[in-house]
């Protein structure tokens, strides 16, 4: 008999990691798979996490993060948007991801269900079933104009069971974002139900038609079933570091100051320090990346639109691109000969879910110079890909 829960055995490994086995380590692969981007964490923030380090900021933190920490998200919600939030409501997490199993250990018991858009980062439908929810999904359509969401299948997706609905705005991998209007619909909805949201906003700066993603944060109420994830991962270029925060109910305090303790006890004071840095410091390095963010979008997009057979879903955030080839069906297969046979890591769409599986996902938060040759490779792989299936 295995002493491994049989949930557990049954998690499939994402598909992006088979690709990335596949190329990782091998200098001559130009990695377009992964989130994140090709630029180091900036100097000042480093600096800050040394300085802790050397002063001897060694020792265990709070629960909910170092005081500087919290006091810093606050400080950033009201500069971004004029949001006021209580320090009781905020909380440091040991990464985005993080944040999110914790509410699902707060929330969900087995047998509910969560309700998620799709596509989207498979990792938040793994922590559902890790904590014994079932997952239902409701897919985003696309067309010329982008990818959109019929919020009455979201509904309708809903009943006695469901504990809560997640959404990724602007989303992995698409770069769809919920807008005002249907945010206030959805939190109008949640309120009549008792049924909580989740808001992935770890996108939330890297927008391309406006300064920033609304947040769910600015039009729920201390009481609403709300729960805000974010992380330091992306707009400030902090993925190895793992932090992130969110911000929830006002009745929730108790619930992670609990679940944080036997989780990880709190997080690394010495790194706490230098994202109190990237915040209070950071923004013209936020918004610096966001334009390097958009020139490498321009390039993708317009290499791709002149590859026959390629079709591409517009995005208007995220740093992502999703598009299709014609006569390619088993994209994981594709992604895996890229990498063998071009150089070029690419991420195969079923990893977001089946709605995605004739889609891939580009990364372009990489320099111009990668990207072009990027894209000069990955031209003549899909032109020889063609030919021979013709």
């Amino acid at each position: 008999m295995s002493l491994v829960r049989q949930s557990i055995v049954d998690l499939p490994d994402s598909p992006i990691i088979e690709v990335w086995r596949l190329g990782i380590g091998r200098p001559d692969v130009i990695g377009l798979w992964a989130g994140e981007s090709d630029l180091p964490t900036p100097q000042a923030f480093c600096n800050a996490a040394s300085r802790a380090l050397a002063e001897g900021k060694t020792f265990y933190s709070q629960n909910r993060g170092i005081p500087e920490l919290r006091q810093a998200i606050r400080a950033y919600y009201a500069r971004l948007s004029g949001l006021a939030i209580a320090d009781e409501r905020v909380a440091v997490t040991s990464s985005g991801m993080n944040a999110v199993m914790l509410i699902a250990q707060a929330i969900v018991n087995p047998g509910d269900n969560i309700v998620c858009v799709t596509p989207s980062w498979p990792n938040i439908l793994r922590a559902a079933r890790i904590t014994g929810a079932d997952v239902r999904t409701v897919s985003l359509q696309h067309g010329d104009d982008g990818w959109h969401l019929d919020l009455e299948e979201l509904f309708a997706a809903c009943d006695a069971r469901t504990k809560a609905v997640y959404y990724a705005s602007p989303g992995n991998p698409t770069g769809w974002m919920l807008e005002r209007d249907q945010q206030q619909r959805l939190l109008a909805f949640a309120r009549e139900r008792g049924i909580a949201i989740i808001a992935d906003e770890v996108y939330q700066r890297i927008v391309y038609d406006r300064p920033y993603a609304t947040s769910l944060a600015e039009l729920a109420t201390p009481q609403d079933p709300v729960f805000v994830v974010n992380s330091f991962s992306k707009a400030w270029a902090m993925t190895g570091w793992r932090m992130g925060w969110m911000i929830y109910p006002e009745t929730f305090l108790d619930t992670f100051e609990k679940l944080i303790q036997f989780n990880t006890s709190g997080g690394q004071a010495f790194l706490q320090e230098g994202a109190v840095v990237a915040l209070n410091e950071g923004e013209s390095f936020v918004q610096s990346f966001v334009e390097r963010c958009r020139g490498g979008r321009e390039i993708v997009l317009d290499r791709l639109h002149s590859m026959p057979g390629v079709n591409i879903v517009p995005n208007h955030a995220s740093f992502y691109t999703m598009f299709s080839i014609e006569g390619v069906t088993d994209t994981l297969d594709f992604c895996k000969r890229a990498v063998l046979d071009a150089g070029v890591g690419l991420a195969p769409g079923i990893a977001f879910g089946d709605d995605a599986a004739q889609q891939i996902r580009l990364c372009y938060a990489r320099s111009d110079a990668s990207l072009m040759t990027a894209m000069d490779r990955l031209e003549t792989f899909v032109a020889q890909r063609r030919r021979s299936q013709f």
